[in-house]
């Protein structure tokens, strides 16, 4: 079972920058298409940003485009995200997605919060 570790997580400030990485446990990461959801107090998750299992293509949110980039590094297993120029309504639960490209499988990390104020 592939499990997903996310770190990076915390407080900062209006403007500020962060970046998650989010490590998974499988030696065939390249199988799996990666995404960040997030989740604010209240309301639904929502997709935020998504690579291609060869980190070949991107899609993101409107509400984050220009400011949030996600990539990936297949011999680290890892995906990440970085956030650049953030807002208060950049708030929630951030959680990893993997989606297995050949059998469809959906894996979830475990969130991570994100809290920009002052």
């Amino acid at each position: 079972q592939v499990q997903l570790v996310e770190s990076g997580g915390g407080l900062v400030q209006p403007g500020g920058s962060l970046r998650l990485s989010c490590t998974a446990s499988t030696v065939i990461f390249s199988n799996y298409a990666m995404s960040w959801y997030r989740q604010a107090p209240g309301k639904e998750r929502y997709l935020v940003a998504a690579i291609g299992s060869s980190g070949g293509s991107t899609t993101y949110t409107d509400s984050v485009k220009g400011r949030f980039t996600i990539s990936r590094d297949n011999r680290k297993n890892t995906v990440y995200l970085q956030m650049n120029s953030l807002k208060p309504e950049d708030t929630a639960v951030y959680y990893c997605n993997a989606r297995a490209v050949y059998s469809g499988v959906v894996i979830w990390g475990q969130g991570t919060q994100i809290t920009v104020s002052s």
